[in-house]
């Protein structure tokens, strides 16, 4: 059956089922990637001896990976063919899961996690186009509520299969589980999808990518290298963020001058677009950094296990849950000025409650604050994007589309940076132990032990110490998280200043083609 016939009736039927079979189950190895690792990071800093500034990078390497790739994937497909490259990213992800699990460093496992981010960040908007192509653009609403069951509910199962994967089996497991799902995949996706011939395409800005990409990583990793430097003075803290912001510095200023930049920046041109871009930028700064460090305070300052962690972040995915169907229907009648800014309200409230933990806060009042946040949540994020891709016309969609989708995970990978370091600083302030050394010979902090002794009882056997040591340095810790979620709440509450500037009154929309109005309705993947 030929992609046209398919597109033709609408009825889904088997032929495009097969196809979004094939999308889901990228979607779900995706998705849940991201998920599943987020509770593993205290794990990390145990088994590769590092700090959380440093095992963070395996969420910064992989987000920047993703906004490399976010580009490249438009101009691949029509260069080699959207199923083959398709098959080409399941591979690249499977790949990198399996060498994520042989990792002996923390830095082969950011290596590894980057070639995973090469995969994944082509897995979705390339399914998105399968997608549409095969089902037409009328049938894609359709399609998109099998593909947000994945959306949905990785959120909440992910953290937990995390969880119950590193507390039943190892860590190992966590990357290890995509690789049968990884080989299913590719099988299914060489049987079902339909053979497409390349097309030629628009040139690709591979000089911008050059100077963007390494330019950001350059300035993260000088940014994550001040707890350990302890200055800015130190060749290992200012070089990389000078070399790195300069190239930054260089690709805005270039970026204006090719026909097909990797981000058109010329877009900002239209305010809608430019409100909605920053918004959502100093959101998901603010948001996914602090998010990263929720199950890190179950772990490292409540001595839980991985799996209560997970179980304890699940009513966030569920609030998000709730309102993110809700806030997709409210998108297409009020405009989203009258609803984000209440939405963020929400998400500030839910977020003072961890501003104030300590360690014995009630879980009921932070598994409440936790569902609040998802419920802000699922009516921010979505909204935002489809309103401010609704105001460009017909041909900027796509390239609209990119530049938000490039700005959300640069934020992503800036908020984890940020947010580790301030929790790496804050942590080092602690008050070291007397002639207390690590095997490296670096002292001994009180918040240091009782972290370790939270997850490792067996080292208060090894160092005994007096148990009001233990009691200071789980205070400390907790405080060192507080003043973190201030930071982050800080954030969120200078998001509602360009959110009161979103558009108010319904607007007139661009016209756009069918297939270009139906991916401005596409669901937001949040990474």
């Amino acid at each position: 059956m030929t992609q046209q016939s398919v597109a033709t009736s609408d009825k889904l039927d088997a032929a495009v089922l097969k196809v979004a079979g094939v999308v889901v189950l990228g979607a779900i190895m995706s998705i849940l990637d991201v998920t599943v690792v987020s509770v593993a990071l205290p794990k990390f800093q145990n088994e590769f001896d590092a700090s959380y500034a440093r095992v963070a990078w395996t969420m910064t390497g992989y987000t920047l990976a993703l906004a490399t790739v976010i580009p490249l994937s438009g101009w691949a497909a029509d260069r080699f063919g959207t199923k083959r490259l398709y098959m080409v990213a399941l591979a690249l992800f499977t790949i990198g899961s399996g060498l994520c699990a042989t990792a002996d460093t923390i830095g082969e496992l950011i290596g590894y996690r980057v070639l995973q981010g090469l995969g994944g960040g082509m897995l979705m908007p390339l399914g998105m186009t399968i997608m549409t192509r095969a089902a037409g653009p009328h049938r894609i609403g359709r399609l998109m509520a099998v593909l947000g069951i994945p959306m949905l509910l990785g959120p909440i199962g992910g953290p937990i299969l995390g969880g119950w994967l590193i507390d039943t089996a190892s860590w190992h497991w966590i990357f290890l589980i995509n690789l049968p799902i990884g080989v299913v995949a590719l099988v299914y996706a060489q049987m079902a999808l339909p053979k497409d011939a390349p097309e030629p395409s628009e040139s690709f800005d591979f000089l911008g990518m050059l100077m963007l990409s390494p330019g950001l990583a350059l300035f993260l990793y000088g940014v994550s290298s001040l707890p350990e430097a302890g200055t800015f003075s130190a060749a290992k803290v200012w070089a990389p963020m000078l070399v790195g912001g300069v190239l930054v510095v260089a690709f805005v200023l270039y970026s204006f001058k090719p026909r097909y930049p990797l981000l058109d920046l010329r877009l900002f041109r239209n305010r809608s677009l430019t409100i909605a871009s920053l918004t959502l930028f100093v959101f998901i700064i603010a948001f996914m950094g602090a998010g990263l460090l929720f199950p890190s305070y179950f772990l490292q300052v409540r001595g839980e296990s991985t799996l209560a962690a997970g179980l304890l972040m699940a009513p966030q995915g569920i609030g998000a849950m709730i309102t993110m169907p809700i806030a997709g229907t409210l998108a297409d009648r009020v405009p989203i000025g009258r609803t984000v800014p209440f939405a963020l309200v929400l998400i500030v409230v839910g977020f003072f409650g961890f501003t104030q933990v300590d360690p014995h806060t009630s879980y009921w009042l932070l598994g409440g604050s936790l569902f609040v946040m998802g419920l802000g949540m699922g009516g921010t994020m979505m909204p935002i994007m489809t309103s401010a891709l609704r105001t460009l016309q017909a041909q900027e969609v796509a390239r609209g589309s990119t530049l938000v989708n490039i700005l959300q995970q640069i934020g992503g990978s800036v908020g984890a940076a940020v947010m580790s370091v301030i929790l790496t600083n804050e942590l080092n302030g602690s008050r070291p132990i007397p002639g207390a050394v690590d095997p490296s010979g670096k002292p001994i902090t009180e918040a240091g032990l009782a972290i370790a002794a939270q997850q490792r009882p067996e080292l208060l056997q090894q160092m005994p110490v007096d148990p009001s040591i233990i009691e200071r340095g789980l205070d400390f810790a907790a405080k060192s998280f507080a003043h973190t979620f201030w930071v982050g709440f800080a954030l969120v509450l200078a998001t509602l200043i360009p959110a009161l500037l979103l558009p108010r009154r319904r607007k007139p929309e661009q016209p756009l083609g069918d297939e270009q109005a139906e991916l401005a309705k596409a669901p937001v993947i949040i990474h």
